[in-house]
């Protein structure tokens, strides 16, 4: 590596290590890491902010503002209240049924939605219904994130690198619901049996509390049925395009914004609910798209200085060529990379390596289990700590703006163990689906 390269790592490391002990703010430390990046030559304007692999990718941010707008209308509706009353009767007020049923709700959604819409639409809920029962908001909030990154690997739009995958794969939507499904049932699972011990201080029952909340009456919680119902209908139509955006032609980023801007013109007037622009407007996690901008152009430079392709090549090499020693390189080596850089712009850089090892295994039809190795350890990798997926740092922004801090330290003591239980899982799988069985991939 040249100077610039060594560089680019040393202010890398260095954003990393602010980030992860907190002695400046996150957002500070993004922003001013992409300028130094700038500043040293580790990439240019052009990269930085016009090209989605080596810098900013505006498709991100774009669908995380139209869906945060729609989020942000949505809740004037009291639907989130709604919500949050609804799910602390089905679960009696009790704690640990609660988050099982928050994570299972989170599962379910996350495939369908991606994991960044699904978070945005729980988070707020899982925060009125702790303060409802007086338990705390971050034990919930971070089962409900870790759920999110495993609900969303089972489908192709469910979490985006499996979409970047599947483009570059030519795999389809019922690849993945074959393929990657079954090991998510398993790992969600193991998920709601792990956060009975990891959270097991947060399971407080306060009778009094509990009692209080199943008294109250879910429907009048709603406060403004006409603007719910045109939400209703939007998101339906958003949500939609989403399953269908391949056939319509249509990126997801295009489709939310439509759908935020649509509902933000609609909640003006007068015959829905004539709401305050600028106050919905406020409630935009502005914080957290400057966060992913400057964390982009840092990424950005490390895959233009070929860093991040070193690694992948040397990830294959040492597989040595062999199908299942090979897998469990993708699967593990993954991991690492996912969780220190964030797995969008990774899986981004490495999968061009990963389909020039495919081909030369025999293709995707005897070595198409190298992609779900892949899959699998990028997509559970974003569990290891608070920027390894963009769903955790729209939460940890969310909780920020709520009063609840989530350290980097304190969301990866529980995500690295999560993490690591859901490698030695997948492994398996892929192991006893793949070599013992022999299904085919």
């Amino acid at each position: 590596m040249g100077v610039t390269s060594w560089l680019a790592v040393a202010v890398f490391v260095g954003a990393y290590v602010l980030i992860a002990t907190e002695k400046v703010h996150r957002v500070t430390v993004a922003l001013g890491g992409a300028v130094i990046m700038l500043l040293i030559g580790a990439t240019r304007p052009e990269h930085a902010f016009f090209s989605e692999h080596e810098g900013i990718d505006w498709n991100v941010l774009v669908l995380l503002l139209g869906m945060m707008l729609i989020v942000a209308v949505l809740k004037r509706t009291g639907m989130f209240e709604y919500v949050a009353v609804w799910a602390v009767k089905r679960a009696k007020g009790k704690p640990y049924r609660l988050m099982v049923l928050l994570i299972l709700a989170t599962a379910v959604l996350s495939p369908w939605f991606d994991n960044v819409t699904t978070v945005l639409l729980m988070a707020p809920v899982t925060i009125l219904i702790c303060e409802r029962l007086g338990v705390p908001v971050i034990p919930f909030l971070i089962a409900e994130v870790m759920a999110c990154n495993i609900g969303g690997a089972a489908t192709l739009i469910g979490d985006p690198p499996n979409i970047i995958i599947g483009a570059r794969a030519g795999l389809s939507f019922n690849d993945f619901l074959f393929h990657m499904t079954p090991i998510v049932v398993v790992l969600i699972a193991l998920l709601c049996v792990l956060v009975r011990f990891l959270f097991r201080s947060a399971f407080r029952y306060d009778p009094e509390r509990a009692r209080a909340a199943l008294e109250l009456d879910e429907k009048e919680m709603i406060r403004n049925p006409r603007l719910l119902w045109v939400c209703g209908v939007v998101i339906t139509i958003v949500m939609a395009c989403f399953v269908l955006h391949t056939w319509l032609h249509l990126e997801p980023s295009v489709v939310a914004i439509t759908g935020g801007l649509l509902l933000l013109g609609l909640s003006r007037l007068q015959i829905v609910a004539k709401l305050d622009t600028g106050e919905v407007v406020k409630d935009v996690e502005w914080e957290t798209l400057a966060f992913f901008a400057g964390l982009f152009v840092m990424v950005g430079a490390m895959v233009q200085t070929g860093i991040i392709a070193d690694i992948g090549k040397a990830a294959a090499d040492a597989a040595g060529g062999e199908l299942l020693s090979t897998s469990m390189v993708l699967l593990v080596g993954s991991v690492v990379p996912s969780a220190v850089i964030d797995n969008i712009p990774f899986v981004a850089s490495v999968s061009p390596i990963v389909e020039e090892i495919v081909a030369a295994s025999g293709g995707t039809g005897e070595a198409g289990v190298l992609w779900w190795a892949f899959a699998l350890g990028a997509d559970l990798g974003g569990n290891a700590t608070i920027i390894a997926s963009s769903a955790n740092v729209v939460v940890v922004g969310i909780a920020a703006r709520h009063g609840h801090h989530i350290s980097f330290w304190k969301f990866s003591k529980y995500g690295l163990v999560v993490t690591a239980l859901s490698i030695a899982v997948a492994a398996l799988y892929v192991w006893l689906r793949y070599f013992v069985l022999g299904w085919p991939a």
